[in-house]
């Protein structure tokens, strides 16, 4: 297997609090947090697309709320 490609989003403000994501040789797509770099979560890329377009319809937005406010950051 060769190295792989970690990317982070450009939306991420400091490289110790981001998820970086990669895609494998085997077509896998795989997931881990910065802080954290030896826990790799691996997916699809099906399963990948409905989690993003879950993200982009808002789906998942409750969790994104600051804790002080209440409302999305």
């Amino acid at each position: 297997m060769s190295a792989l490609n970690w990317q982070k989003s450009s939306f991420s403000a400091n490289a110790n609090g981001c998820v970086h994501i990669a895609a494998a040789d085997d077509g896998s797509i795989k997931l881990h947090e910065s802080d954290d770099p030896d826990v790799i979560v691996t997916t699809t890329p099906e399963k990948l697309r409905a989690f993003i377009l879950g993200v982009k319809a808002g789906e998942f937005d409750h969790f994104a709320a600051d804790p002080g406010t209440g409302t999305d950051t």
